[in-house]
């Protein structure tokens, strides 16, 4: 009976990777792509800092769910392991999932923290709020986390452990196992986003209560408040979205689980929390449209009114175009008749 209910707990790991991941993977690049058409199409989203962390994360997304999620969803739903064959794909694989998810996590943080600045009501807090800070600031965070995650290339490698004989992607380095383990994981990818967000989320919200006080225009101050709303609901989520698949983790890799059929149940709600997980990745828009009304205003407005008129112009020119060589041709008839 136990063999049973063990056979169906791993058995069930299968579809939900791929039910639930590819619904994740697919939700999650078209929201991400919307987010990042919204961002770009309006100005009053290109010159603000912390849309343009938004933007940056949306993109950034992206390239996470595609490396990770998806990646995830061939080896463990259909057995097609890349990784196994192709050495290059091994390494670039870790480094470009690691990369995309340690900047993305930066992105949210940078964003609060803009948030902090953006709302405070000292002058000189405010200034840290600009656009151009924020791209030299991105682009030193960004070169910092590359070289954080360059020792991916180094250390990861084809392996053949020698009671299966089977090629894996793996670390035999034992230094970099912890090194991978409690600083980009659980320090780079846990513990620091999780505060930062939390303080700065905070004290951002606290300013936007205090708004009153602030002497700034009416319509950066609208812009403020919608955008505090839609980051502080993303940490919120960020929070839920994330930890589980840390607890499932953790007992799973220092649980020392002998039995069996509990070693099975872990496994498939490490598998359940994994969906969970990117989640968080595939979530912004559909955050942003759900919590801000400002934003769905301005979601429509640059699909049904800017985008889409702008294709019915692209439609009716070439018609009109193709009229014209007719309409000279008739007028050259009438005239020599």
């Amino acid at each position: 009976m136990s063999s049973t209910v063990i056979a169906s707990l791993i058995a069930a790991n299968q579809p939900v990777i791929i039910y639930f991941g590819i619904s994740i993977l697919i939700i999650g690049l078209v929201g991400n792509c919307l987010n990042a058409i919204v961002f770009l199409s309006l100005k009053t989203f290109r010159e603000n800092a912390c849309a343009f962390y938004l933007t940056i994360m949306s993109i950034v997304n992206i390239g996470q769910l595609i490396s990770g999620l998806l990646s995830r969803i061939l080896m463990s739903g259909f057995n097609i392991d890349y990784t196994q064959t192709s050495l290059f794909y091994c390494k670039f694989r870790t480094f470009f999932f690691q990369f995309t998810t340690s900047l993305s996590l930066a992105c949210i943080c940078l964003a609060s923290i803009d948030q902090y600045f953006a709302t405070c009501t000292r002058l000189q807090w405010q200034q840290w709020s600009n656009i151009k800070t924020t791209r030299r600031i991105l682009i030193i965070i960004t070169f910092i986390l590359m070289i954080i995650q360059i020792p991916c290339l180094i250390y990861y490698k084809h392996i053949q452990p020698i009671p299966t004989e089977k090629t894996i992607c793996g670390i035999t380095n034992m230094s970099f196992v912890q090194f991978n383990m409690y600083f980009n994981y659980l320090f780079l990818g846990n513990v620091l986003p999780y505060s930062l967000t939390i303080l700065f989320g905070t004290m951002a919200y606290r300013n936007t209560q205090q708004s009153s006080n602030r002497t700034v225009p009416l319509i950066r101050l609208q812009l403020d408040k919608q955008l505090t709303a839609m980051v502080l609901v993303q940490i919120v989520y960020n929070f839920f979205s994330l930890f589980p698949t840390l607890i499932a983790y953790s007992i799973g890799s220092y649980g020392n689980i002998q039995d069996p059929m509990i070693k099975a149940s872990v496994d498939l709600a490490y598998t359940i929390t994994l969906c969970v997980y990117y989640s968080y990745f595939a979530s912004s828009f559909y955050i942003y449209i759900s919590v801000s009304e400002r934003f769905r205003r301005q979601f429509f407005y640059v699909f049904f009114k800017k985008h889409w008129n702008r294709c019915l112009q692209h439609k009716v020119f070439p018609n009109q175009l193709a009229l014209q060589p007719q309409v000279i041709q008739l007028n050259l008839i009438s005239r020599i008749d």
